[in-house]
């Protein structure tokens, strides 16, 4: 989901930013990217028009520091501010709803995984109990054992590669790399180590029980 701003919104936002401190115009464009957790990067396009439509109508002062052009909210823009904060907390709102959508997708994305993990897990417990059952002897124990440690590990790497890919897309695009995220990732990654242990016991128990039966 990617947040828009209604007509005018924008314009208030960016007031709203330059009241907290002055700001250049990137620090602006960095500040909405962040602000929206990477879902609205804005361009200069965007931007510099509407800092010089509050500059024309009084709202903002600008003053060039080196090779930067420091924009300022005046007097006016402060008053401006203080009677539109109702305004200001239903774009907040909205902002905030937003990111939340995007850490629930992710969440989403981990959850099939994990789903899918299990299912392929309980898949190969199952056939190797049937195996061990028929007395399935063909090939040895320790190759189709190494056989399987290759392709985890693969799957591991394949894993790592992809998010590692993403996340750093994400962020050298501007965006906020929101701690919910990785609290996510980090809590899936958890599971999904315990459901592998709890996979390799239930299958050392099974194996261990037809030893005995023998």
């Amino acid at each position: 989901m990617s947040p828009v701003f209604s007509h005018g919104d924008l314009r208030l936002y960016l007031l709203n930013l330059l009241d907290e401190e002055p700001r250049h115009g990137y620090d602006l464009m960095h500040a909405l990217t962040e602000r929206t957790g990477g879902t609205y990067t804005p361009s200069a396009g965007t931007i510099y028009p509407r800092l010089a439509k509050l500059e024309e109508e009084g709202l903002v002062s600008k003053t060039v520091d080196g090779r930067k052009t420091v924009y300022a909210i005046t007097d006016a823009g402060h008053a401006e501010v203080a009677a539109r904060q109702s305004d200001l907390e239903g774009i907040e709102a909205d902002l905030a709803d937003s990111v939340r959508l995007i850490a629930e997708e992710v969440r989403g994305s981990v959850r099939a995984a994990m789903k899918s993990l299990r299912a392929d897990l309980a898949a190969a417990a199952a056939a190797e109990r049937a195996g061990e059952r028929a007395g399935d002897d063909s090939g040895d124990d320790r190759v189709r054992s190494r056989i399987q440690i290759r392709r985890a590990e693969a799957l591991i790497a394949e894993f790592r590669a992809q998010v590692r890919t993403d996340l750093r897309t994400h962020v050298a695009r501007g965006g906020d790399l929101d701690s919910g995220i990785v609290d996510a990732l980090a809590d899936s990654l958890d599971a999904a180590a315990r459901e592998v242990t709890r996979a390799l016991v239930v299958g050392r128990a099974a194996r261990d029980a037809v030893t005995d039966a023998d």
